[in-house]
């Protein structure tokens, strides 16, 4: 018996990405789109291409090293 494997829809993917980077505004500030285009990729009136997903993927480690930082910051004011 072999298991299909089914491919996330981008849309779906880029949807969970933009709750992850803070919501709507957030994302089109780190992403810079305006909120209306976003909007339209999340209900599928725009293609979510591999393009806006290599970006949001950028967006997210840029968060990802920010979360980082200011980790190493409390971290280090609490002397854990």
């Amino acid at each position: 018996m072999t298991a299909s494997v089914t491919m996330p829809d981008p849309r779906d993917q880029f949807a969970h990405c933009v709750q992850v980077l803070g919501g709507v505004t957030a994302s089109s500030r780190r992403l810079g789109i305006d909120e209306r285009a976003i909007r339209r990729f999340i209900n599928g009136e725009r293609p979510v291409g591999q393009g806006l997903l290599d970006d949001t993927a950028k967006a997210l480690r840029v968060l990802i090293a920010e979360a980082t930082a200011a980790e190493g910051q409390i971290a280090a004011a609490s002397g854990s």
